[in-house]
């Protein structure tokens, strides 16, 4: 037989949201952060164009794309780097640290991924226990040694929804040195609401070690075409470029996602719809007895503890799919009102059994 890595005899794969449905056929896939509505008429147009030239190898350096999202930011186009979904972008960050002897620290629990890319990439994962639902900054600043070659910080967090504010982020920044690189994996910013969450992009400008990851698949609704960017310094940029499969961003991804920034205006207003669910679901939680953190993303969490599969179960019963961290909690992505109210009322049955 072939040999492998014998990393890959410890690495669980990755597991997406599951679809679920009920005795009915009712089904809501609340697993997976989502947009809960149709790609934008526009951007279907421009797809449904842009397939007439699928014989063609797309652009490698994507270079409409990387301008709208340079012009739309206003940043310099040589700061933006690009790659299929923010996890591929986040899988490329740790190939350009990773090696024997190098550390990557990150909360716990926070995006799955990490400990997966940290793996293959070769590099040892320092996991810093969250403070109840948010990031122990300080205790991830003394978790930074001379190994350390970078840092995630996933605000807001997933699954737990929660976000680090200004002043807190600013100075855990201010102790971490130049030569380490801290990412800010903002794949939830739209979603953001608390002003005093402060835009990654206003604080990478004047630290070259800083750089902010983001995604079009939640609020622009792209998930199915997988684009993700990121924002940084043109050394750290450059670095990520360099880690890109060649043609990893597909033409139809670019097409879609330049016509989604053009479309701009008409998509944030759907954010604002999930953002008011988001809103109506945790307050009818808390009324039914949960506790729930804030969130500032499209999702809730509810720490369940040893129910936790429980919970995933009687949901599935309904024709709800959560997704369920077996011994700590679910996180329940907000869907259409439909979904929503689906999901409230199998929450709400759980509760009343307890």
């Amino acid at each position: 037989m072939p040999r492998f890595r014998s990393i890959l005899d410890t690495m669980p794969p990755y597991r997406p949201g599951k679809a679920v449905a009920a005795a009915d056929g009712r089904s809501y896939k609340l697993s997976s952060n989502e947009s809960p509505y149709d790609p934008l008429p526009s951007v279907v147009e421009a797809v449904a164009a842009g397939a007439r030239q699928v014989n063609r190898y797309p652009d490698p350096a994507a270079v409409a794309l990387t301008e709208a999202i340079a012009e739309r930011f206003g940043v310099p186009a040589g700061h933006v780097a690009l790659g299929a979904g923010s996890v591929t972008v986040a899988q490329q960050l740790f190939e350009t640290v990773g090696e024997p002897g190098v550390e990557v620290v990150y909360a716990w629990r926070s995006f799955e991924a990490y400990p997966l890319l940290a793996d293959l990439a070769g590099a040892t994962s320092v996991r810093v226990p969250l403070a109840g639902e948010d990031h122990d900054l300080d205790a991830m600043a003394e978790a930074i040694n001379d190994r350390t070659r970078m840092v995630f910080v996933c605000n807001p967090n997933n699954p737990t929804g929660t976000a680090i504010r200004r002043a807190e982020l600013e100075a855990f920044l201010d102790r971490v040195p130049g030569d380490v690189l801290v990412v800010l994996d903002e794949a939830y910013r739209e979603y953001v609401r608390d002003e005093d969450v402060p835009d990654g992009l206003t604080l990478y400008r004047d630290r070259p070690n800083v750089c902010v990851l983001r995604t079009f698949s939640k609020a622009y609704g792209l998930a199915g075409l997988r684009v993700g960017y990121l924002i940084g310094h043109e050394p750290v940029a450059e670095a990520v470029r360099k880690t890109m499969v060649p043609f990893a961003v597909n033409h139809l991804a670019q097409v879609a996602a330049v016509a989604s920034l053009r479309a701009e205006g008409e998509l944030l207003e759907r954010v604002e719809r999930v953002v008011k669910e988001r809103t109506r679901v945790r307050e009818a939680l808390l009324a039914q007895g949960w506790t729930v953190p804030p969130t500032e993303a499209n999702f809730v969490w509810l720490r369940l503890g040893e129910r936790t599969l429980d919970f995933a179960a009687a949901c599935a019963v309904e024709g709800v799919a959560v997704r369920p961290f077996a011994g700590e909690g679910a996180r329940i992505s907000i869907g259409d009102p439909e979904a929503n109210d689906a999901f409230l009322t199998a929450a709400a049955a759980f509760r009343a059994q307890l």
